[in-house]
């Protein structure tokens, strides 16, 4: 079958662009390689929309990662050209969808997608509908695997699909880890979306938080693009709660801190503990003086002790590259996203046929390796086509030096491998 669709293409395109002008579109990226010498893999991500914040740095790490593999990959003695056809979703989780059957239409090899529910759930069930293999990155993983149809304690429906990071137990421990590090009175308001997401972690986090001794304020789901949190704010204001944690896009976020401000519950706040939003410098630097200070949680660091398989780059290097060429701070997406490119092409090392979908999916699933951002193994779960990653505790503060503010590591329960460089600090004094 893949065969006959590759021949299918090869004619199709052979009749539609000469050789001069089809080379120069492939270099590109915009257009498909339709042989059996080249490896085409598909990325898909929020460049644009209100999740742009996650792929401001894309544009970046695909260019070092076309010129790591400009001169192709031999594997299994055979020398291939490599062509990553890179895509905006958007923000849009149908135009993800659809940019992934196009991508799949096209024949590519290898999908790979990056940075929350909305990109990455639409992209994998393309590539599981189509049998294409689809590998991604940055998102709670039960919200991948549950929220696709999985169930607790039954085989994995998933045969093409693969991903890795984080998920609600890292989440648990990091935030037990980070809110032990201050005394407070345990009081603690949450504030999830009434999306992917959100339910993941409400399920996941809540009993665990109350089972641990802490006491849940729960106004309830929200929906995405609230503009009037007062409700919210007037609750969590009456039960004196001392940690927030939310789950926002940035938009949001600030909203409801703003709001906050405004009516007094920051003054009782010891940690506003945020994730999905507070990733990123600007998310923070919006806020103006109501930024440091907040908490947050990294699934990827500069200070990482992990290099680039693809490129050779640690994090240092390539957070320093990052600000030479854009002028602007590193973020924390810079490793995240190249660690999937790390991922992937490894696994197209060890594939017998990198051209091969059944080859390709069988050499996920067997990988074990360590990327720019920790390890990736599918071999012993959670569950299957799941590895799990770090996600470590960290806050925003006042820079020390050329940045407004820096972002440094307050613990590191789920890879002591990371160092710790700061103290936690209450956020309302």
């Amino acid at each position: 079958m893949k065969s006959n669709r590759r021949n299918s293409l090869s004619a199709r395109f052979t009749k539609l662009l000469v050789p001069a002008l089809a080379a120069s579109l492939t270099l590109s990226g915009s257009v498909i390689a339709a042989d059996d010498d080249t490896i085409n893999i598909g990325f898909i991500s929020p460049r644009t929309g209100p999740l742009a914040s996650f792929g401001k740095t894309d544009g970046f790490i695909l260019e070092q990662a076309r010129k790591a593999l400009v001169d192709g990959m031999t594997i299994q003695g055979k020398h291939y050209k490599v062509n990553i056809l890179d895509r905006d979703s958007q923000s849009d989780p149908a135009r993800a969808g659809q940019l992934a059957k196009e991508l799949i239409n096209q024949g590519v090899d290898l999908m790979l997608a990056v940075s929350t529910p909305e990109v990455i759930n639409p992209v994998a069930d393309a590539g599981e509908a189509a049998g294409v293999p689809t590998l991604s990155t940055v998102m709670p993983w039960e919200a991948w695997y549950y929220g696709r149809g999985a169930k607790p304690g039954q085989p994995s429906p998933f045969k093409w699909t693969y991903h890795f990071g984080f998920g609600t137990g890292e989440f648990y421990k990091t935030y037990m880890s980070q809110w032990a590090l201050l005394d407070t009175n345990k009081k603690v308001g949450v504030m999830y979306p009434n999306d992917a997401d959100g339910s993941a972690i409400r399920g996941a986090l809540v009993p665990r938080f109350t089972k641990a001794g802490y006491t849940v304020i729960d106004p309830g789901a929200y929906e995405t693009g609230t503009t009037d949190f007062s409700s919210q704010i007037a609750t969590f204001k009456a039960e004196n709660v001392e940690i927030i944690n939310t789950f926002p896009i940035p938009p949001d976020f600030a909203a409801f801190w703003r709001q906050a401000a405004q009516q007094g519950l920051n003054r009782q706040v010891k940690i506003i503990q945020v994730a999905k939003t507070g990733l990123f410098p600007a998310d923070i630097e919006v806020l103006g003086s109501l930024g440091p200070k907040i908490a947050s949680a990294a699934y990827w660091h500069k200070s990482f002790p992990y290099t680039s398989t693809l490129t050779g780059q640690n994090g240092t290097q390539l957070a320093n590259l990052w600000e030479q060429e854009s002028g602007e701070q590193w973020t924390q997406q810079l490793g995240a996203t190249l660690s999937l490119l790390d991922a992937a092409t490894e696994a197209l090392k060890r594939a017998k046929s990198p051209t091969s979908h059944t080859d390709i999916r069988d050499a996920i699933a067997a990988l074990n390796v360590t990327t720019i951002g920790g390890k990736v193994d599918f071999t012993s779960g959670p569950v299957p086509n799941v590895s799990p990653g770090p996600i470590i505790g960290a806050q925003w503060v006042k820079g020390a030096g050329k940045h407004k503010l820096d972002y440094v590591i307050t613990e590191n329960v789920t890879d002591t491998n990371v160092p710790v460089t700061h103290k936690l600090l209450p956020y309302n004094r």
